[in-house]
């Protein structure tokens, strides 16, 4: 079957079968077309880290080794729940279950701190296959609140659970596993809160995006939600991000992460898509969903749709990225800041980890 390429735009997309690379120009927006009964899709799955300041010179090799193994365990761990023929959400939860086990990461154990010297947690998920979605947010005692964002979404009428109320489902569901606030603790992330109350005494000129005002240890200003998106072998598409939200953030401040539509969104029909960056714009700009309409109404590509969100979000003056997939294995990442940690793996298994912009 042949396939018109438009505007000479390059796009990836993952292919399944024996010697295909994961990576190759793709064919039109509207990808692999009707599929047979029963006929397996080509399987794809991305994962994000967060977007921020980071760059190659301020990185030490010992600490970018870190990332980078990381991420790539991330991506295996996704893997492996997918050459097996499981399902995408089981795919997302496993990799950014893992990320949020890590502390170099603003999710989970590397969760940051708020401006009461707290750790409040967000997690969202999506299915698109059914549109069902599950979300919690400000949550404190979560080992891994993506857990409790899915149980809400299957084991509940509801789409976001906040706060104790969702910690006291969490305890009649069983199964989610619970943590001393604690635990939360790393001495980096304490840091970067010392380091921001400072700036806030100081009350210096802020011209940069909210995003890169977190004054981070070795001014390695990063945004470092985890977000993943999912294409399994039975074509369904899945979407979820966790987060410990912004340093210093105060009132209860929720973000884009737990918002559906937002930070994280799914549909078979279009695409599904996890954000990281400054949540007050990513809101404002419905990035998630927006990358959606624009490819079912627009006729948008998925890499047009995703650069022109992120576009958008830049121009009200937020900083960011995202990860995204179609239904045909199409992905994109865009950002606008010097860097994103984000990798990508297709059928032959071979983990594909980039940092900074290539």
């Amino acid at each position: 079957m042949s396939r018109k390429r438009g505007g000479g735009e390059s796009r990836r997309r993952f292919l399944g079968g024996v010697g295909a690379a994961a990576l190759v120009a793709s064919a039109s927006a509207k990808g692999l077309g009707a599929q047979k009964q029963g006929e397996l899709y080509p399987f794809g799955f991305v994962i994000h880290g967060g977007a921020g300041t980071i760059e190659r010179g301020k990185m030490t090799p010992e600490r970018e080794r870190a990332y980078r193994e990381k991420l790539t365990e991330a991506l295996l761990a996704g893997y492996e729940v997918l050459k097996k023929g499981g399902a995408s959400l089981d795919a997302v939860v496993a990799a950014i279950t893992l990320m949020e086990d890590s502390p170099l990461f603003n999710a989970g154990k590397g969760a940051v701190f708020t401006s009461a010297g707290t750790n409040e947690l967000d997690a969202s998920i999506m299915d698109g296959k059914t549109l069902k979605a599950g979300a919690v947010a400000g949550v404190k005692r979560i080992k891994n609140p993506i857990t409790l964002a899915r149980l809400v979404m299957e084991q509940s009428p509801h789409v976001m659970m906040v706060g104790d109320g969702a910690e006291a489902f969490a305890k009649q569901q069983g199964g989610v596993t619970f943590v001393d606030p604690k635990y939360f603790f790393t001495e980096e992330r304490w840091q970067q809160l010392e380091r921001r109350r400072e700036e806030e005494k100081k009350k210096k000129p802020l011209k940069t995006s909210a995003l890169e005002r977190d004054g981070l240890l070795l001014d390695e200003k990063k945004f470092g939600t985890v977000g993943a998106v999912c294409l399994d072998k039975a074509g369904n598409l899945s979407a979820g991000t966790s987060t410990g939200g912004m340093t210093y953030k105060r009132f209860g401040r929720v973000g884009d992460s737990p918002v559906i539509g937002a930070g994280t969104y799914a549909d078979n029909q279009s695409c599904a898509v996890s954000c990281t960056g400054d949540g007050e714009y990513f809101i404002r700009s419905v990035v998630a969903h927006d990358i959606a309409a624009r490819m079912l109404y627009g006729g948008k590509s998925l890499k047009e749709a995703a650069a022109g969100a992120v576009e958008k979000v830049g121009k009200l003056g937020g900083g960011g990225g995202l990860v995204a997939i179609d239904h045909a294995g199409n992905f994109a990442m865009p950002f606008n800041t010097s860097g994103m940690y984000r990798g990508s793996i297709g059928p032959e298994g071979k983990p594909n980890v980039q940092i900074y912009k290539e």
